[in-house]
């Protein structure tokens, strides 16, 4: 089977990056379309999504961390949704027209309007199922579910979730709540705040006051926290670190708050601890596990990501928000 080409007359649109800096250094130009080597697909892209990793690989600031800066020029971008328009050599054709989600892996070419991707990597998706939730839910999820399925979250817990309004804290608002968990979720602002409460958490809490750590005892009425999943480290996650009631765990998957959170082993002695780095090498060997759990949590109602939406020519107006913690849940680019 020699693959199937795509024609069409009007040209292609994508993002691309000439020099790492800034997010205005992202340009939206016009680029030839991409053409699907043997055991690739061809992709009419739907939706896009933008991780902060992403952001960092765009500032040249990522050297050492899971994936390796992009040569340039490169078109950003390792999530999208779309139809598959076309198929490579030794492709099954049977595949061109349905609708997909891939993550690409450590190769960009995303945020575009038409994108490759080995088809090996692809999961077909139902009518019903949006595209930016299915993105939302490839990348992001596979990564909360992989944090999620350490956790094992159940009716007796009380989970604190940092940055609850974000791609990942909204989905651990809803598997906790789906759990039957006692949720309280933070969040910075009123509006996020009443979005986190919407998703389910029944203490919604913003971490912008200066005495949210009382106002979350408060909304416990003498119940201890058992489960904190934090992903911001700093001085929040260190005060939500400071909650945690005899026995309870720490599970940490970042520090965008400035520095994870400090602890020692007299801290883990003292009250019975267990901590956890959640993310790294352990999720790797079995991402393709996550992928598929958590979009059928998604294509089956149980998640609903929370969605912040930029048009593909404004993909730096939709990094910069995301840097300056503008953004509710998973930011996504719509072609």
């Amino acid at each position: 089977m020699s693959g199937t080409t795509f024609e069409r007359g009007d040209p292609m649109y994508a993002v691309r990056l000439h020099e790492f800096g800034p997010a205005e250094n992202l340009s939206y130009e016009e680029v030839a379309d991409p053409v699907p080597e043997a055991g690739q697909v061809l992709i009419k892209v739907e939706a896009a999504g933008v991780h902060l990793l992403d952001t960092a690989l765009r500032a040249g600031t990522a050297g050492g961390g899971p994936v390796a800066p992009p040569v340039l020029p490169t078109i950003p971008g390792r999530e999208v949704a779309g139809r598959v328009a076309g198929v490579g050599p030794g492709v099954d054709e049977s595949w061109v027209g349905k609708r997909v989600v891939v993550h690409l892996g450590p190769v960009p070419g995303g945020y575009a309007e038409l994108a490759v991707a080995k088809v090996e990597s692809l999961y077909e998706i139902p009518e019903h199922l949006e595209a930016a939730t299915a993105v939302a839910t490839i990348g992001t999820g596979r990564t909360a579910m992989g944090i999620l399925q350490q956790a094992a979250l159940g009716a007796d817990d009380v989970v604190v979730i940092t940055a609850a309004a974000g791609g990942m804290g909204s989905l651990f608002v809803q598997a906790a709540r789906n759990a039957g968990a006692l949720v309280v979720g933070l969040a910075g602002g009123a509006e996020k705040v009443k979005r986190v409460a919407e998703l389910g958490a029944q203490v919604a809490i913003d971490y912008t006051a200066t005495n949210w750590p009382e106002q979350v005892k408060a909304g416990l009425d003498g119940r201890e926290v058992t489960v904190v999943l934090d992903g911001v480290g700093g001085e929040n996650g260190q005060r939500a670190f400071e909650l945690l009631g005899i026995g309870g765990r720490l599970l940490m998957f970042g520090w965008s708050g400035g520095g994870p959170v400090q602890l020692t082993t007299e801290d883990l002695m003292n009250r019975g601890l267990t901590a956890t780095w959640a993310i790294g090498p352990k999720l790797m060997r079995k991402l393709r596990a996550l992928e598929a759990a958590a979009l059928q949590e998604s294509i089956e109602g149980r998640w609903s990501p929370l969605l912040t939406t930029y048009p593909l020519a404004k993909a730096a107006d939709g990094h910069r928000a995301l840097e300056n913690r503008e953004t509710v849940g998973k930011v996504v680019l719509i072609p």
